[in-house]
């Protein structure tokens, strides 16, 4: 519009991050040394696919994916994708594959009968960007899915520690703030219930000074508990956890970071045994989709990470402390479902 208007300065854009800082970018410039178009070329390449959208509004499809649960229209969508058997409902098929496979196979019960090995020449399948081992999988996946009472199994043996001590942890934190506000601890001895015992340090205030207390606090809470194997669910605490060493070397050096997230100190349960070695019956392999089918429920009527980030920034503004409660409880829940799945998948491996 500026450029329209005879009064642009060039293009070039700005983000500004949560530091304040001024990160500049030329929309001429080619976005990577792999993706050699520039942003000016995505941006006439999105405004001709709307143009073609406001054309016809009949020609987009939908597609089940993670950031779908960040999206009010979500139950919208859904119901259209159940309605249609949409391969996306299948976990990890996402809108290239399902667009690849579609022709064929346009349903999650087309795609569970069919015999996978039929698409499969060598090392290439009828699909495009689909290659064998995806494809079997996910017609395992379908057939999980279109079998009534069907049941998680493994794919591959499963060995986890012995140990008597477990530890359930989970993080809160908020990108926009750049704060990492909780640390959540579930403990339990000799895989009995009744011993759960539920630890959560929290830095209260958005502040360098709360965030690092309340990481200093969970760190001696490791070092105190050296001999229990700790468990969590995806990366992302790995991550978060070197990013505050990097932030606060005082607090410890790098090597304890690595030391704490190494197995068998601690134990991913995402990418260390789900991927890895089970298949589920579900659409997704997120901790509460797999411990909803488990049996397990959470406390609040609509928890996600989103959700804490609310809250915590409702509980800044106004100091209610059942707010900071509600963050502390949902904090409690997801470490609870993290041992809910840790049964489970015992369950699945020890018959």
């Amino acid at each position: 519009m500026l450029e329209r208007l005879g009064r642009s300065a060039g293009r070039m854009a700005e983000i500004w991050d949560v530091d304040g800082r001024r990160v500049e970018y030329d929309l001429d410039a080619a976005r990577g040394p792999r993706t050699p178009t520039s942003w000016w070329d995505l941006y006439l390449a999105t405004r001709d696919a709307v143009r073609r959208i406001v054309a016809d509004p009949h020609s987009t499809r939908g597609a089940l994916s993670a950031s779908c649960g960040l999206c009010h229209w979500r139950s919208v969508c859904t119901a259209e994708l159940e309605m249609a058997d949409d391969l996306t409902l299948i976990p990890s098929l996402g809108r290239a594959a399902r667009d690849s496979i579609s022709d064929m196979l346009p349903t999650v019960a087309e795609l569970a009968q069919c015999d996978p090995e039929a698409f499969i020449t060598g090392r290439r399948t009828n699909f495009a960007g689909v290659g064998p081992d995806r494809l079997r999988t996910f017609v395992t996946r379908a057939r999980l899915l279109s079998t009534p009472g069907a049941r998680a199994h493994l794919t591959a043996p499963v060995e986890l520690p012995a140990t008597a001590h477990e530890i359930f942890f989970d993080i809160e934190a908020d990108p926009m703030r750049d704060i990492t506000y909780l640390h959540g601890f579930v403990h339990r001895i000799g895989r009995e219930s009744s011993t759960e015992r539920f630890f959560a340090f929290t830095a209260e205030e958005p502040t360098p000074d709360a965030e690092r207390e309340a990481f200093a606090a969970a760190m001696a809470h490791f070092a105190e508990h050296a001999a229990a194997t700790v468990y969590y669910y995806s990366k992302y605490e790995r991550t978060a956890y070197r990013k505050l060493q990097q932030r606060y070397p005082d607090v410890c050096p790098a090597e304890d970071i690595e030391a704490l997230f190494t197995p068998p100190r601690s134990i991913d349960l995402y990418c260390d045994v789900v991927t890895k070695a089970t298949e589920w019956p579900t659409r997704n392999h997120s901790i509460k989709t797999l411990a909803k089918h488990l049996g397990f429920r959470w406390r609040d009527t609509d928890p996600s990470g989103a959700a804490s980030i609310e809250w915590y920034n409702r509980w800044i503004e106004t100091g209610d402390r059942k707010v900071l409660q509600r963050i502390i409880d949902y904090n409690e829940d997801d470490c609870i479902a993290t041992r809910v799945l840790l049964d489970g998948i015992r369950d699945l491996a020890e018959p």
